[in-house]
């Protein structure tokens, strides 16, 4: 494996690292992290990414993690060995699509597919309806790890990585001949509820217990933080006030309302189902550091003793890296505790399997991969 990294997020960089790389022995695909202030465009990257010559994946992300470094700007070019198959699977927001059909016409099985890769829109609508999918056709098959790319400023715009050029409203796949070892946890504990999601709308939770979303959510977060709940402080206290979905005997399923509508409905990141119970959950910058740190040693216990560990891959909801501030290097540091090679994003929505738990799309959770060194 093959790390290259660019602080200036150039273009002509990215593409130097694209050609450099690929023409490495051993290197079938190229994994692509880019974060949003490099300001790629279709226009600038489209024909570097047509010109690789081997599969490229990946996307733009708020932010990208390189050892115990975050940073806003600039590219990761990883190169990796053992890539089998890459795939775009397109509207992610088209109620009428079939997504499992979709994959029986365009993946077929591989055995020797260990890993899968998957990065999405993390806008789209029905990003858990894909995900679902993906599991009802592979299983326990393979591991898998992944994110939702995006910006953080609105509106959205194409973030993901193909050799045909950057695309919206979809999800890239990578299926790769490399053992792996994944750890999933997020550090959130129960604050108010549950609650009877009553209605909803995909993304969208209309009532709660038969009540306006927002009114219950503004009444229990009211209460606890003791600030007052509006337009233009929402997103700022909502990201210390998920939402948790409720599982038997295991952690919640975090959702993040992003937005209050007029109607009083919450726009979450990922759907949340109707008739589903779920909590309000509040965390510490201690509890959420401590996570990160069980989330690598999970994905370390989970790893096939018989292979050597080799790079790790971290995938972390933005919202933490917003409410931890100058402390996420504590999280960085819990999770690359050497001089060992580290690549990862800040993602909206992050995606994984946590050993033998289905296949879920999560938020504001930290997700840790360990591949097999070749």
């Amino acid at each position: 494996m093959v790390i290259r990294f660019d602080p200036a997020g150039s273009p002509e960089n990215l593409e130097e690292m694209i050609q450099s790389v690929s023409s490495l022995s051993g290197v079938s695909g190229l994994m692509i992290l880019a974060g949003d202030a490099n300001g790629f465009t279709p226009a600038g990257i489209d024909p570097i990414l047509s010109r690789a010559s081997v599969p490229v994946f990946g996307g733009v992300f708020p932010a990208i993690i390189h050892g115990r470094e975050m940073f806003r700007q600039g590219s990761l070019v990883i190169g990796l060995p053992n890539v089998l198959q890459t795939m775009f699977i397109p509207d992610l927001s088209n109620r009428a699509i079939d997504y499992e059909a979709s994959f029986d016409c365009k993946i077929p099985g591989d055995e020797s597919a260990l890993t899968m890769m998957i990065f999405v829109d993390g806008f789209a609508r029905r990003i858990c309806a894909f995900v679902e999918s993906l599991f009802n056709k592979f299983g326990f098959q393979m591991n898998y790890i992944g994110g939702g790319a995006g910006s953080m400023s609105l509106p959205p715009k194409p973030c993901l990585f193909t050799n045909q050029g950057m695309v919206a409203d979809g999800a890239v796949l990578a299926l790769i001949g490399l053992a792996s070892g994944v750890g999933v946890s997020h550090g959130w504990t129960h604050m108010s509820g549950p609650y009877r999601v009553t209605n909803s709308d995909l993304n969208v939770i209309l009532t709660l217990d038969w009540r306006p979303a927002l009114d219950v959510y503004r009444e229990a977060v009211e209460s606890h933080s003791g600030i007052a709940l509006d337009a233009g402080n929402f997103y700022g206290s909502s990201r210390s006030y998920p939402f948790g979905i409720s599982r038997l005997e295991s952690e919640h399923i975090v959702r993040s309302p992003v937005r209050a509508d007029p109607d009083k409905s919450l726009i979450c990141v990922g759907e949340v189902p109707q008739g589903a119970f779920i909590s309000i959950l509040n965390g510490d910058e201690s509890s959420l550091i401590r996570a990160a740190g069980n989330a690598l040693d999970l994905a370390l216990k989970a790893f096939p003793t018989q292979c050597e560990a080799g790079l790790k891959i971290f995938m972390d909801g933005i919202s933490r890296v917003l409410l931890l501030g100058e402390r996420f290097a504590e999280e960085l540091k819990s999770v690359c505790r050497e001089n060992e090679p580290l690549v990862g994003a800040c993602t909206i929505g992050e995606i994984a399997n946590c050993g033998a738990e289905f296949l879920e799309f999560y938020n504001k959770t930290a997700v840790v991969a360990v591949l097999e060194a070749r």
